[in-house]
């Protein structure tokens, strides 16, 4: 594997510049049709994916056991990631959408148009499915894409990438409109996160250290994503079952994720009732509780937790408790610790629910539903760029329209300013 050098990376900046101007250019029917192009591949080229996946399967790259689940493919996740880009081919191109059209009072007629942001670099980890997602959503936008995953995935990220580029160069296309960096040290995942000249936005996707390390050292505009210090608020007017059910499925489907449920808020009133059983479902599921004074004193199993345990993300069968004496004393705590990701409240109080939706400063905020709703392929966008926790430009599951911006495009009949 060649090194990528400073020079290289300028070099792969220069060709996905150069690409972003070819792909904006592409109609939708194209790009419709290269999109179910580049699933039928992976679906052809099964093998030689799965093989390249096995490598990194088997080097030893320290990573830890809970983010196995997220590196390993297998045929069911192939053939899931090429009905993602089936999905994508099948959903509403937002280029060239008018946002509004109005005509001033000098009479020019002002159009407001959405328009690819450019070059968009990716830098991610341990998930080689980012590389067919990324790619497929950046690609529908119009946009050039650089990619750059860690060193755990290079192997399955590089099978993945070739695969689309061929499709690409057979269609008389540019290959570099999907680049991937083959350097994976972090002195070049430094260097993107400055190529300032080349690259018009940079997503980080992956750990809580991954993404605070872009935000804080790149000159490139970033859009924060992932780290869910997840929330459900168990309230006084709860239904048990449902309360039981929501919050296993949050924190045991799927723990390894960033809209798993890491936090369990229960309300006082009925903490002695459903904490017990809530509890059991979850120990008898592998699930180590840890919990305040009061979770403890209701749940002898419940290990005591530390004040650093209100702000971890996980990423594994572990869950804090915290026991409240109302619905304005869980806000309070759930504000003070998210990580602004998702939160839930199981009621069957109209009210509280308003409040909880109306009160928590989250990207998303559910009512009678688990956490893990909060997903690109969920909310119908076909795939997802990432789950934006910041406020600008993008909050929430990012799909195609999140990874546009608009221009104006202004007509006149020889107007001057006066």
């Amino acid at each position: 594997m060649d090194t990528i050098m400073n020079d290289e990376l300028v070099k792969i900046g220069e060709q996905a510049k150069k690409a972003s101007f070819e792909i904006g250019q592409l109609k939708t029917s194209q790009k419709n049709s290269i999109l179910k192009s580049f699933a039928d591949a992976l679906l052809d080229n099964k093998e030689e994916i799965l093989d390249a996946n096995k490598k990194d399967l088997n080097t030893d790259n320290n990573v830890p056991q809970k983010f196995v689940d997220r590196l390993t493919l297998n045929e069911q996740r192939i053939n899931d990631m090429a009905e993602g880009l089936r999905q994508v081919a099948g959903l509403a191109d937002p280029i060239g959408n008018i946002d509004k059209g109005w005509v001033n009072n000098s009479g020019l007629n002002i159009m407001k148009k959405r328009v690819p942001l450019g070059v968009v670099a990716i830098i991610f980890e341990s998930r080689p499915n980012v590389t067919v997602d990324a790619s497929a959503l950046t690609f529908k936008s119009g946009n050039a894409v650089i990619l750059r995953g860690g060193s755990e995935a290079i192997q399955s990220n590089l099978a993945l990438a070739k695969v689309m580029r061929d499709v690409l160069k057979k269609n008389g296309l540019d290959e570099n409109i999907i680049q991937i960096v083959h350097d994976t040290s972090h002195k070049v995942a430094n260097e993107l996160m400055n190529l300032t000249k080349y690259v018009d936005v940079l997503i980080p996707r992956g750990g809580s250290g991954l993404i605070q390390t872009v935000v804080k050292n790149s000159s490139v505009p970033v859009i924060e994503t992932g780290a869910g210090n997840c929330h459900i608020y168990v309230d006084e007017y709860a239904e048990e079952k449902m309360a039981e059910d929501i919050v296993v499925n949050a924190k045991v489907q799927r723990p390894s994720v960033c809209n798993a449920a890491e936090k369990l808020v229960i309300n006082s009133k009925v903490a002695k009732d459903f904490l017990p059983k809530i509890a059991q479902a979850l120990e008898n599921r592998g699930v180590q509780l840890r919990g305040d004074k009061r979770a403890v004193g209701i749940v002898p199993s419940i290990l005591p937790a530390t004040e650093d345990d209100w702000s971890t993300e996980y990423n594994d069968l572990i869950m804090a408790v915290k026991v409240v004496d109302s619905e304005e004393e869980a806000i309070a705590h759930i504000n003070k610790y998210s990580t602004g990701h998702s939160e839930a409240i199981i009621t069957d109080n109209y009210q509280n629910s308003q409040k909880f939706l109306q009160q928590i400063d989250s990207a998303c905020v559910y009512v009678n539903a688990s956490t893990r709703f909060t997903d690109g392929f969920e909310f119908g966008f076909g795939a997802e760029i990432g789950i934006s926790t910041q406020k600008l430009h993008a909050r929430g599951p990012m799909g195609l329209n999140e990874l546009t911006t608009t221009k104006y495009e202004i007509q006149g009949n020889g107007q001057i300013r006066k």
